[in-house]
């Protein structure tokens, strides 16, 4: 089983590298501000374009658009679809609508800050990625989006379609408009068909559900986000999608971080807190190495597999202080296991403490063997996980995962290999 994890590890990490397409030609620089003016301007720095969709559709394959600081409206249109990306049959027809669309083309997107340039979408897929390979967003701070009366509609702040996208320092926020009877609402991210995203230092903060979902044929490197107060679950991986998932801080949603279908992850260095109900968990035939994680506070369980079918692993984690809330998704406990721990799904190294109903369910007990301890982690500060210099989780993580300094790694966020170095 081991040997055929690490073959699965190999090959999460090669599908995940984030090929960037290359322009032949001189990439050109467009320029677009808010003025009211009248004019719809030429998009030179003197001139600019006034409408920021005219300046999507006039952007070469590679080219530069810069955002001066204001507010840009996205005039939403109708956008039908035939496939579904969350839908049981695939091709399933989907009515929704879009907001600023790019498409056919990738081109770089530059705002001047998220306090300075703000998107409001207006729609159900807010900056919509299609066949768009090569693209990136940065700079700016994505809001209004309104929820699609379709419920198959993946409706998100920004959603990507068959394409490749870097999305950095973004702020997506407040895009928390319902319709009645339509129980999902607007997301952060979303990945769908055959695309690549990386996806790095934003906040995903106050919308209406998933932080980041990526479903058929997604590949996904998500890393140093911060995604808070959502409903649905911080980072999602459905279906048959691919991800690394290192150092984000996830809270305050409905759940953590799942993998479900067929899917695979490596979810490292991240802290998953003060969510409803489960902070992490595998379901599914997934395949999941979690590592290194601080998993607190969490309303039900703080790890969990819910199926048998899993594989993967779960070590160097500190599952502490889950449970405080009536059982809804799953039990009070620190780590509910239903695959086999000494097969499907190893658990080694960790500390799991002071969970509400116990820190092990459906299986033995582990604790002083195999490097699992059960101790009181003593953060130094709340909400950073720090640990105090003398604490005994320090340097007693699995000998085969060492800190970035060579040293054996410490247990949680600021040991093992991905931990991030000042």
């Amino acid at each position: 089983m081991q040997k055929r994890f690490r073959k699965t590890l190999l090959t999460c990490f090669l599908l995940t590298i984030f090929t960037t397409q290359v322009s032949s030609q001189a990439p050109k620089t467009w320029s677009v501000d808010g003025l009211e003016d009248g004019k719809k301007g030429s998009g030179t720095a003197e001139d600019p374009f006034r409408d920021l969709q005219m300046a999507f559709d006039q952007a070469g394959d590679g080219d530069i658009i810069r955002i001066w600081p204001g507010t840009y409206e996205a005039e939403p249109l109708p956008y039908p679809e035939d496939l579904c990306g969350n839908c049981q049959e695939h091709k399933t027809p989907v009515k929704a609508t879009r907001g600023f669309l790019i498409q056919g083309k990738g081109i770089h997107i530059i705002g001047s800050g998220p306090n300075q340039t703000t998107l409001i979408t207006n729609a159900g897929y807010g900056v919509l990625f299609d066949h768009s390979r090569g693209s990136v967003i940065t700079g700016v701070r994505i809001t209004g989006g309104q929820r699609d009366p379709d419920g198959n509609a993946t409706d998100a702040a920004i959603v990507a379609k068959f394409s490749t996208v870097r999305v950095i320092g973004v702020e997506i926020v407040d895009n928390t408009h319902q319709v009645k009877d339509v129980v999902v609402g607007i997301g952060g991210i979303f990945v769908r068909e055959n695309s690549e995203i990386y996806i790095e230092g934003n906040t995903i903060r106050n919308n209406g559900w998933d932080g980041v979902a990526l479903y058929r044929g997604a590949t996904a490197t998500i890393v140093d986000n911060d995604i808070s107060k959502g409903r649905g679950a911080g980072i999602g991986i459905t279906w048959d999608a691919v991800a690394t998932v290192f150092r984000n801080r996830i809270s305050e949603y409905w759940k953590g971080i799942g993998t479900f279908g067929n899917s695979w992850a490596i979810v490292r260095n991240n802290a998953v807190f003060d969510n409803l109900g489960w902070g992490i968990i595998a379901t599914g035939e997934a395949t999941m190495e979690v590592s290194n994680n601080v998993i607190v506070h969490n309303g039900n369980c703080g790890f969990a597999t819910w199926t048998e079918t899993v594989q993967g692993r779960l070590t160097n984690n500190i599952i502490v202080n889950n449970g405080w809330r009536d059982e809804w998704v799953c039990p009070q406990v620190g780590v509910w296991m239903n695959a086999d721990p000494t097969t499907n799904f190893p658990v080694s190294y960790n500390n799991v403490w002071g969970n509400e109903k116990g820190n092990y369910k459906k299986m033995k007990n582990p604790t002083g063997k195999n490097g699992n301890l059960s101790l009181d982690p003593a953060f130094e500060e709340k909400g950073g996980f720090q640990l105090p210099l003398n604490s005994s989780l320090k340097d007693a993580g699995d000998p085969t995962l060492t800190d970035p300094d060579g040293s054996r790694s410490d247990l949680g966020i600021y040991g093992g290999p991905s931990a991030r170095t000042k």
